[in-house]
């Protein structure tokens, strides 16, 4: 068996793979042993049937896509790897040969990591970040907790104001039909939440309980209901109540509800300490993209579009199976954004793009400033793994093989590479 290679444009490269006549023949006689017992051959039992017979009948070439498939299974990996090459894309393949008697021959198009012209990343220059946080900011972090425990009680006396929650019937028309789903009792509606057609929720401010009032709307271009979209309706609506919320006054109880500290001083100085935390990461984080984005952008590499194709394709199978996971099939998500898998994958390039950007360059930082991670280095991150999923940490360690393992320590040279940006920037 022989592979040749030859470069091609953008970091893509061709291997020609020729198998030997003797290697395909026997290809095809395994497949030929798989298939035999499905083949029904007048004048022999079934299974019995002589290859050749069943070669004259239904051409020379019948097993000979399977005997392909399982020749190229059996040989990329092997051959590709002799390359010394590193691929970074799924393989293309295409059969050149394939005739009996002869050597099978096929070529894989595939694209191998590109070369990295690495930007100086020592000393980048990044906006320095906020950190402080403000009484006012504590203030409203706490309204917000209140928000989450008021209470509705009904008001009287007053028309319906915005923000107030009603309940109320409603019964719309357009063109003077009832239209599916136009039509509710006892509905409730947070005036001000824009939950309904825009202007729905405006036309009620004013309205006392017990009013009926007839209120016209258009529904928006873009509605998803195309029978409605652009269309002008007519509600019929009456309110049966008016409810306001009652917001818990701010003293030790309400900070005993809500926390576990007894007094709102101390309920007070969590938060504060809470928020600094949040923001410090935020900051880190804030930090990091900046620099490893300035690092991008003073660095040169060529990346192939068969790349940028494959992390899409991951990305998409990830998606996919984060939407199953909730019960919901990607087919079925795509239809009700009135998308497809063509516009979502487009959608995923950019994405796609940054991060190989991102791990191309913090791999290149972490080969040249020499961040190997050690054994010793490894096991400490599979102790904290195994102690955040109570799992023993030998059986963590046995469950890896050794594919899993090197992933982890370039994963983790690439964090000390993004240690080593931030830690040398400077803030602007």
């Amino acid at each position: 068996m022989s592979t040749q290679f030859e470069k091609l444009e953008h970091n893509m490269v061709k291997l020609t793979v020729e198998v030997p006549a003797e290697m395909f023949e026997k290809a095809v006689n395994a497949v030929y042993n798989r298939q035999k017992k499905k083949i029904t051959v007048p004048g022999f039992r079934k299974g019995h049937a002589p290859l050749q017979l069943i070669e004259k009948l239904y051409g020379t070439g019948v097993f000979f896509e399977d005997a392909a498939n399982d020749l190229i299974n059996q040989t990329y990996y092997e051959e590709s790897e002799s390359t010394g090459l590193e691929f970074v894309s799924r393989p293309v393949f295409d059969v050149t040969q394939i005739e009996k008697g002869k050597p099978f021959i096929y070529t894989a198009e595939v694209a191998v990591r590109p070369e990295v012209k690495l930007g100086e990343y020592r000393g980048i220059e990044v906006s320095r970040q906020e950190t402080l946080v403000s009484d006012d900011e504590v203030n409203e972090e706490i309204r917000k907790e209140q928000e989450k425990n008021a209470r509705l009680v009904e008001v009287e006396g007053r028309a319906v104001e915005n923000g107030d929650t009603v309940t109320l019937d409603y019964s719309g028309m357009t063109d003077g039909v009832k239209f599916d789903g136009g039509t509710a009792e006892n509905q409730t509606l947070v005036i001000g939440s824009g939950s309904f057609i825009p202007g729905f929720e405006e036309q009620l401010i004013g309205m006392n309980a017990g009013e009926t009032k007839d209120i016209t709307v258009t529904f928006p271009e873009d509605y998803h209901s195309a029978d409605l979209a652009g269309k002008e309706a007519v509600f019929t609506c009456t309110i049966h109540k008016i409810q306001t919320k009652e917001l818990p006054e701010l003293n030790d109880e309400f900070a005993q509800d809500v926390s576990e500290f007894d007094t709102l001083d101390e309920y007070k100085k969590s938060v504060m300490d809470k928020l600094t935390e949040r923001k410090a990461r935020e900051a880190k984080t804030a930090k990091e993209n900046e620099a490893v984005d300035k690092l991008i952008e003073s660095s040169e590499m060529d990346i192939p579009e068969a790349m940028i194709d494959s992390q899409v394709t991951t990305m998409y199978q990830d998606y996919a199976r984060q939407l199953q996971s909730q019960g919901i099939p990607i087919d079925t998500y795509l239809q009700y954004m009135g998308s497809d898998e063509v516009k979502l994958r487009e959608q995923m390039r950019p994405q796609a793009l940054k991060q190989i950007q991102t791990r191309l360059v913090l791999e290149e930082v972490a080969k040249d400033a020499h961040l190997e991670t050690t054994d010793l280095r490894l096991e400490e991150e599979l102790d904290k793994i195994a102690t955040q999923y109570k799992m023993e940490l030998d059986k963590l360690k046995e469950s890896m093989g050794e594919y899993e393992k090197e992933q982890m320590k370039k994963d983790i040279a690439v964090q000390e590479a993004i240690s080593l940006i931030v830690d040398t920037a400077k803030e602007v």
